[in-house]
């Protein structure tokens, strides 16, 4: 600060002593043929040197450049005329009548960049004219006379015109450029960095070179302009950059309008940077001071928020309160990325989801396949129907007729997969995904893509099979539902304490089984099964069809009774016809593991994946033990407790005692 003070003093003073010019040479302003300009130039007049403001030095003019620009007249004429050229060939002419000197030819070659750009010029026509090679050569023999901020805009623009980095005039410009960072400004560093990491990518040696600068002289920076740009454009370049960045924007949070949110939180998403302090900061002003935003920007933040994880509820509301009347208005793509971006948070807004619904039904016309599809499947990760159930799908079942073919594997599997959630599959669907030539090409594939489709396939066949009693085949083969992948995931506390409790329970390792991998695609953490005593049984004697290979062939007793609880049934379900006292009858038992991150995060409500598990292995006869730590019931109350809530209500009597013998 001391040293800028400094220099705006001296830069003062000396106008003092400077006398007042002359009047400009008429053969300048009546040019006949090439007149060479004047070196030693008249001295310019107190008022036309003002002292250099910051802003100037922030635009990338030093003091000198400055000042020199102000007493030379004949400069300032001749970018007059450069600056006011409506085309090339004007341009051009300027060449032809003055003698440029290298800077003013850079300032021509930049003025024909941005011509080219305004008026969609073809940039390869100035590239192969004379006259541009001429005004290339002048800037090549004197490149060291060229002004700093010139020298930049120099630089991208004949980028933008697209001239060939191996040109040795391009490698010359750059390497003048290199020899020059320390001088340069911070903002024009900024513009510099911005530029090649745009054109030339990580491998540039010039961008390392800037980078480095701006890391050294980080604390120079100021202004939320530059650390958007910064942010937005080079932050992926370096990591360490980018942390300074971070905390710079968190001091600034404050100032940064929608916009500059805007770009902050998507240079953070592509980036995979989840910096939890900054998105808070950002958020807490977006609620604060922002009452509207626009489509594009509510769009861009549902977005981000989505691809980096990041919940903060009260915006979330926002945008969806924000959003809802503005569905009608909406274009199908932008709906679909509305809709996508809340089913990737796992936020279930019911009067948007309606809304997004209705508005499928209303431009069903002008709706492409895909993006339905992208609709379906988010709706099925909620597992949300809308209120015109069968309206809406009978829309859809219209819609995707005679269309299947048009999709790809995957995104057919995803479509069929997500309509078997939400309990809309029909035949011609399950027949298609099902068929021998569909999974062909899956065997002997262990990719990891390869293996969530043979998932996806196995989820789908046990709809089939265990919801879909019209349905005639064809199913997936053996060695299909054998080809499942082995967990190898770290064991969660809920997990662990659910095996150490059942472990006393069983008493015997026969009695049980931990980590089960079922024929129906689904994971069932434990699995036993108790007489009408209260006893375990060992269930290697007994048959057990949800296996591959089942250990034993021996049916369950004749009559024997499933009891099932459904989701916020009230009353047991018999699958079976039985005599009158089901204590005598034996119970298969499952119980299921249910992570936080399996339910919605509005409501104690799973998600569709989860909620089709568990209707399958209740279609398959278990008993299901729903073991959640969302709702408080950690492992210290494991299985009694669990087991007992697990119970119908208007179950038998011997129901609640079996859970009440376990401790």
């Amino acid at each position: 600060m001391a040293a800028r003070l400094v220099r705006r003093c001296r830069w003062r003073h000396l106008g003092a002593f400077l006398s007042a010019p002359s009047a400009v040479p008429a053969s300048l302003l009546v040019p006949a043929g090439k007149v060479a300009m004047a070196r030693a130039l008249p001295q310019a007049p107190l008022a036309s040197l003002h002292t250099p403001s910051p802003s100037s030095w922030a635009d990338g003019f030093s003091a000198k450049e400055q000042v020199e620009d102000n007493r030379n007249p004949e400069h300032r004429v001749i970018s007059e005329l450069i600056e006011s050229a409506a085309s090339p060939q004007e341009l051009f002419h300027l060449n032809e009548l003055h003698s440029l000197n290298s800077n003013q030819a850079s300032l021509v070659i930049t003025r024909l960049s941005r011509l080219a750009a305004e008026k969609h010029l073809e940039t390869d026509r100035i590239l192969q004219d004379e006259r541009f090679e001429q005004l290339i050569a002048i800037v090549d023999s004197q490149v060291s006379q060229v002004w700093n901020n010139t020298l930049v805009n120099l630089l991208k623009s004949l980028y933008a015109l697209g001239m060939d980095g191996s040109r040795r005039e391009m490698q010359s410009i750059e390497h003048e450029v290199l020899w020059r960072l320390r001088r340069l400004s911070f903002r024009q560093l900024t513009a510099l960095a911005e530029l090649l990491a745009l054109k030339q990518g990580k491998d540039s040696k010039l961008l390392g070179e800037v980078i480095r600068k701006l890391e050294l002289r980080w604390t120079e920076l100021e202004g939320t302009r530059t650390v958007v740009i910064l942010m937005s454009k080079v932050g992926h370049v370096s990591p360490a950059l980018m942390d300074r960045l971070e905390d710079k924007a968190l001091e600034l949070a404050e100032q940064f309008g929608p916009e500059d949110i805007r770009r902050i939180v998507l240079a953070l998403a592509y980036q995979n940077r989840r910096s939890v302090p900054l998105l808070r900061a950002v958020s807490y002003h977006l609620l604060q001071k922002h009452t509207e935003l626009g489509l594009a920007v509510l769009m861009d933040l549902i977005f981000a928020y989505g691809k980096l994880n990041f919940h903060q509820p009260q915006v979330f509301q926002k945008i969806a309160s924000d959003l809802q009347p503005r569905v009608a208005t909406m274009t199908p793509l932008e709906v679909t990325r509305c809709v996508r971006s809340f089913a990737l948070l796992k936020w279930l807004n019911l009067p948007l989801f309606e809304a997004i619904a209705q508005y499928a039904l209303d431009n069903s016309k002008e709706m492409s396949v895909p993006h339905l599809c992208s609709i379906i499947v988010s709706f099925a990760r909620l597992n949300f129907q809308p209120s015109g159930n069968e309206d809406f799908f009978s829309m859809v079942h219209e819609k995707l007729q005679g269309q299947l073919e048009s999709l790809d594997t995957l995104a057919l599997t995803d479509v069929v997969w997500s309509l078997c959630v939400l309990q809309q599959a029909r035949a011609p669907y399950l027949e298609r995904v099902l068929a021998p030539a569909f999974h062909a090409h899956l065997r002997g594939d262990s990719s990891p893509k390869a293996q969530n489709l043979r998932l996806k396939l196995m989820q789908v066949n046990a709809a089939a099979r265990l919801e879909s009693p019209d349905y005639a085949g064809p199913f997936l083969p053996a060695e299909v539902l054998g080809a499942q992948g082995q967990g190898g995931e770290k064991a969660t506390p809920l997990q662990s304490g659910l095996k150490e409790a059942l472990a006393g329970v069983l008493g015997s390792g026969d009695n049980g089984r931990f980590d089960v991998r079922t024929v129906y695609g689904w994971h069932i953490d434990a699995e036993m099964l108790v007489d009408g005593e209260n006893k375990p049984l060992a269930l290697k004697g007994f048959a057990a069809p949800h296996l591959l290979r089942s250990e034993g062939t021996k049916p369950l007793p004749p009559g024997a009774r499933r009891w099932v609880r459904g989701r916020g049934e009230a009353e047991g379900v018999a699958v079976a016809a039985g005599a009158s006292r089901p204590r005598r009858r034996p119970c298969r038992v499952a119980f299921l593991r249910w992570e936080f991150p399996n339910f919605s995060n509005r409501s104690k409500e799973l998600l569709g994946r989860c909620a089709m598990a568990r209707r399958h292995v209740q279609a398959a006869g278990f008993l299901v033990v729903d073991v959640s730590s969302r709702h408080g019931r950690g492992a210290e109350r494991l299985p009694g407790a669990l087991l007992d809530t697990a119970v119908p209500a208007a179950a038998p009597r011997w129901a609640p005692a079996a859970a009440r013998s376990l401790p």
